[in-house]
């Protein structure tokens, strides 16, 4: 049965080695970048590639403004204080997604609370997003409360779940008509597009990561991503410590991160941007390619972009048939040197976040007990 599957994966990526789930690939520009920046001295936060990479990456989203940081766990915490998160608020996300999301809610001493996921996208679900506020949710003077905790809902946070973008124009829809800060989070999504627009673009403000295993990467690396002037201007001030600009007084108005981005790993991020075209449309051959594969071998579903969206396949996904055949799957393909993972624990199961508001969740507990997710990697000749 994988005899098959096993054998277009390494013929794909021309090895009988171990192939992992998503690797980087480099070429000559990134090692000139980054020694160019080695040679300057100026390999901290401050530098010409820091500024070349956010104006880059703005430009290619159509964005205004980008604002580079560490990675993408500290750019949505800073994200979620920029958009009037406080302390006890509320933070409406999914129940399906990497912990970063619900941990960068906690670093602002905000609440997450779980809703289900949609099928198609899997990504945050509108009508359950809906559903919990008409039942949940009230509002007064302090704008929406959850009747059962009396604490403000201050945001929502949906999540692109492996490069496919969610149902946008409904979640903002709703986030209009309960006057709530929708803060995208879009680490795994560069280059994807609902209609014309880049994902990140769509809420007040959107995130990307450049974590190693992304579509690009610097290392680690981080970005938030407004058109709003002022939310730039604040996000820049309170990742450089919130120190005022002087040539040399160290005056800081208030409590601020040193999150920063630094001049070494946005060498290394200019390079990749240049090549993120040809990243993607590689990754986009791979899966025209594995969906022809499994629509022949009826394997497992094949994870699709959904209707009106272009996804960049970050990791490409099948839904098998249930948890037994899943784990047939993982276990037949890894034990052959073909790494595949399955989704990632909900995240209201683990212990740390058992405590936390949810829905049923019905989708999400459907889709964790089924999805696999496949070598991905951009192949190092593009």
């Amino acid at each position: 049965m994988y005899s098959k599957l096993i054998q277009f994966i390494r013929e794909w990526y021309q090895t009988k080695g171990f192939i992992p789930l998503h690797e980087p690939h480099f070429k000559e520009i990134d090692r000139k970048y980054v020694l160019d920046a080695i040679d300057s001295t100026f390999v901290s936060s401050v530098g010409e590639y820091v500024d070349r990479f956010e104006q880059g990456l703005a430009q290619y989203l159509g964005a205004k403004y980008a604002v580079a940081m560490v990675n993408g766990t500290t750019a949505l915490q800073v994200a979620l204080r920029v958009a009037g998160v406080e302390q006890n608020d509320e933070v409406i996300t999914q129940g399906l997604t990497f912990v970063a999301t619900a941990n960068a809610i906690v670093h602002n001493n905000a609440v997450p609370v779980f809703v289900d996921v949609n099928r198609e996208t899997l990504g945050l679900c509108p009508r359950a997003l809906e559903t919990f506020l008409d039942h949940n949710g009230k509002k007064n003077a302090r704008g929406t409360i959850n009747k059962n905790t009396g604490n403000r809902i201050a945001a929502i946070v949906p999540m692109h779940t492996f490069g496919h973008p969610c149902k946008m124009k409904q979640i903002l829809e709703i986030a209009d008509h309960w006057n709530l800060s929708v803060v995208e989070d879009s680490a795994e999504a560069l280059g994807s597009k609902i209609l014309k627009k880049q994902c990140a673009t769509f809420g007040k403000l959107g995130v990307l990561s450049f974590n190693g295993n992304k579509t690009i990467t610097c290392g680690g690396g981080g970005a938030i991503i407004t058109n709003n002037q002022a939310i730039a201007k604040k996000a820049r001030h309170l990742t450089t410590t919130a120190k005022i600009p002087h040539k040399w007084a160290f005056v800081h108005d208030e409590i601020g991160y040193n999150y920063r981005l630094p001049n070494l790993n946005a060498a290394l991020a200019c390079a990749q941007l240049e090549q993120l075209d040809g990243i993607l449309a590689d990754k986009r051959h791979l899966a025209n390619a594995y969906e022809a594969l499994f629509k022949e071998a009826k394997w497992g579903h094949f994870v699709t972009e959904p209707s009106g969206c272009t996804s960049n396949y970050w990791l490409n996904t099948i839904i098998t048939q249930d948890k037994n055949h899943r784990d047939d799957f993982l276990e037949r393909t890894n034990e052959f040197g073909i790494m595949t993972r399955p989704a990632w624990e909900l995240i209201p199961d683990l212990q740390i976040y058992k405590k936390c508001q949810t829905d049923t969740l019905g989708n999400a507990r459907w889709l964790a007990q089924r999805i696999v997710n496949l070598p991905s990697s951009a192949r190092a000749n593009v």
